[in-house]
C-alpha cells in the first residue's frame, strides 16, 4: 500500500513539534509505515491524547507484517510526555450498601416485595373505588343483594353527578367531599326504609350475622361501633397486622352467606350484595362522628327508642365500647 492511499490520508496537515519531521518533507524512499508513524505522532500532539480508531485489516497490513494477529489485542499507542492526558470523570457515584442488599436479595433469591394496594393504595372491583391505609380504621358497610334497587342506584349517581358539575370554578375539596356525603346519605335514608327481603330480620339470621362479627375480635381485627340492620350491617373496624380488610370481609360474609342460605332452605342463592363500601377514617373527629351515627341508626330507622335498645348493635352489649376503645 503506497503513502497516498494510507488510512490515515483523511488527517490534516498539522504543524508538528520543531523536533519532529513533517509528512511534506519526506522523501519518496521512505517506507508507508514511517509515514503513518509521522502522522499518529502530530494528531497526538495536537489533541493530547490518542485518538480512537476503527481498525481494518488494511491498516493492520500497513503497521505491522503480522496483520490480523493484532485484532485480538488492544494496540496501545505511547503518549508524548508534553501532553497531558484528561483525566476520565466518572459521574455515577457507587452506593456500596445498596450494592450489598441486591446482591442479598439476589444471592437468597428473594424478589423484592411489590406494593400491595389492599394493604396501603387504590384499588377497586369494578364499581366502587376502594383507598387503604395500613394502619387505619375503616367505617364499613355491606347490604343484602336485593336491599338497593339498580335503578334507584343509577338516580342517586346522576344525582351526585350533576351536583359536582354545579360546582364553581373556585370549589375546594370539602364542597366535593359534601356532595360525596350527600350521595351517601341518600342510600342510607332509602335502606332504612326497609327495602327488600329484608332477611336480617329474622332473629336467628341477625343472631348468626352479630355472633360471626364478634367471632375474631381481638385476634384478626379490633370492632369498633357495629350494628346489624335489617338489611344491611355497619361497622367500624381495624385490621390487625398480617390481616387485611379484605380478606376479613370476605370470610365474614362468606361465612354468613351459607349459613344463612341454610336457615332460608335454599342453595347458591346470592345473600350480600358482592361489593362492600368501606371508608378510610382519617381523624378522630371523623370516627366520633361515625359512632354516633352507627349507634343512633336503630333509633332514626324507627327500630328502638334508645341505642341500648337493639339487641344487635355494640350499644346493647356492657362495656364494649370500653373494650374495643382500649384495643385501637
Amino acid at each position: 500500500m503506497s503513502a497516498t492511499t494510507s488510512p490515515f490520508a483523511f488527517a490534516p496537515t498539522l504543524p508538528l513539534p520543531c523536533n519532529r519531521v513533517s509528512s511534506n518533507q519526506l522523501s519518496e524512499d521512505h517506507d508507508p509505515a514511517s509515514l503513518i508513524v509521522c502522522k499518529i505522532s502530530a494528531i497526538i500532539s495536537a489533541f493530547g491524547s490518542a485518538p480512537r480508531l476503527r481498525r481494518s485489516a488494511d491498516w493492520q497490513s500497513a503497521v505491522s507484517p503480522i496483520g490480523n494477529r493484532l485484532t485480538k489485542r488492544a494496540v496501545r499507542l505511547p503518549v508524548p510526555a508534553e501532553s497531558a492526558t484528561p483525566q476520565r470523570v466518572d459521574t455515577y457515584e457507587r452506593n456500596p450498601g445498596l450494592d450489598r442488599v441486591k446482591f442479598s436479595l439476589r444471592s437468597s433469591g428473594l424478589p423484592p416485595e411489590p406494593p400491595n394496594p389492599l394493604r396501603s393504595g387504590i384499588h377497586s372491583r369494578g364499581y366502587l373505588p376502594h383507598v387503604k391505609r395500613e394502619g387505619a380504621s375503616y367505617f364499613i358497610t355491606f347490604r343484602l343483594t336485593d336491599s338497593l334497587r339498580k335503578e334507584v342506584l343509577m338516580r342517586f349517581e346522576r344525582e351526585h353527578a350533576e351536583a359536582l358539575q354545579r360546582l364553581p370554578s373556585n370549589a375546594t375539596g370539602q364542597d366535593a367531599e359534601e356532595i360525596q356525603r350527600e350521595l351517601r346519605r341518600k342510600v342510607e335514608r332509602y335502606l332504612d326504609q326497609g327495602a327488600g327481603a329484608c332477611h336480617l330480620r329474622r332473629t336467628d339470621i341477625a343472631d348468626l350475622v352479630a355472633q360471626a362479627l364478634r367471632h375474631f375480635h381481638g385476634r384478626r381485627y379490633v370492632l369498633d361501633e357495629w350494628v346489624v340492620m335489617p338489611n344491611h350491617v355497619h361497622l367500624i373496624l381495624w385490621p390487625m397486622p398480617n390481616h387485611t380488610l379484605s380478606e376479613i370481609l370476605k370470610s365474614r360474609k362468606r361465612h354468613t352467606a351459607r349459613q344463612a342460605n341454610l336457615i332460608l332452605g335454599r342453595t347458591g342463592e346470592t345473600f350480600w350484595q358482592p361489593e362492600s363500601y368501606d371508608h378510610w377514617i382519617r381523624n378522630d373527629d371523623e370516627k366520633a362522628r361515625i359512632r354516633r351515627y352507627i349507634r343512633m341508626n336503630p333509633v332514626k330507622a324507627g327500630l328502638c327508642k334508645d341505642p341500648e335498645d337493639w339487641k344487635w348493635s355494640s350499644s346493647a352489649w356492657p362495656r364494649w365500647q370500653t373494650n374495643a376503645a382500649s384495643q385501637t
